[in-house]
């Protein structure tokens, strides 16, 4: 399994390009222009199966729609944020100010959820608290996994719950959640910097450190 982390947009979103190390990809969100994205595929020689959301706020979908038309993906979208892919006063589009393209679902992702994309599975956890439908996702492949986190947990910090559809006592039972994974692995956040979940739980004084 490799991945690439592509800021993008606006608020310099994480996007993440992960393969199977056979030719296939999926990317996790796509805050702004897909350019760099598309440009990752080619020169790596990938085909993009898969546009995998953590959440519904602009800055995770601005590239989304010109993405899947460019590539052929198919869009995962969490349940509880599915309303937000065209609602710009619910994924904040109008608070700040940039046009969205509305996206259209063709999964619904719930909690508990296990897909497949080539050779990776992905597990979706429903960790709401930044917004109704937050979802993280253990991505694995042959006994490896990692946690994409989204705007539910940063390096040393976590996600605001003061916008629209926040909600703290949520992010809270999120987060012991997460804290309760067995284990290590890496952590790909949406914003900042790549981290792994024993230094989170160990440093993070949102998890418990």
């Amino acid at each position: 399994m490799n991945y690439k982390r592509i800021p993008l947009g606006p608020l310099w979103t994480n996007s993440y390009v992960i393969d199977d190390g056979n030719g296939t990809a999926l990317c996790v969100d796509a805050g702004g222009d897909p350019a760099d994205v598309l440009g990752w595929l080619r020169n790596e020689q990938l085909k993009l199966e898969a546009i995998v959301l953590t959440h519904g706020h602009m800055d995770h979908i601005l590239g989304v729609a010109p993405l899947a038309r460019a590539t052929g993906a198919a869009v995962y979208v969490p349940e509880a944020d599915e309303a937000l892919l065209s609602d710009p006063n619910k994924n904040l589009a109008s608070e700040f100010g940039y046009p969205v393209e509305p996206v259209k679902a063709d999964h619904i992702v719930h909690d508990g959820d296990t897909f497949i994309v080539g050779g990776l599975s992905l597990k979706a956890m429903h960790t709401p608290g930044h917004t109704p439908g937050s979802t993280c996702y253990i991505v694995e492949q042959n006994g490896e996994k990692l946690l994409v986190s989204g705007d539910t947990l940063f390096a040393r910090s976590i996600g605001r719950t003061d916008l629209t559809g926040g909600d703290e006592s949520a992010m809270s039972a999120s987060l012991e959640r997460l804290a309760a994974i067995p284990g290590d692995m890496p952590v790909l956040p949406g914003h900042g910097p790549e981290t792994a979940l024993q230094r989170e739980r160990e440093l993070n004084p949102f998890l418990g450190g």
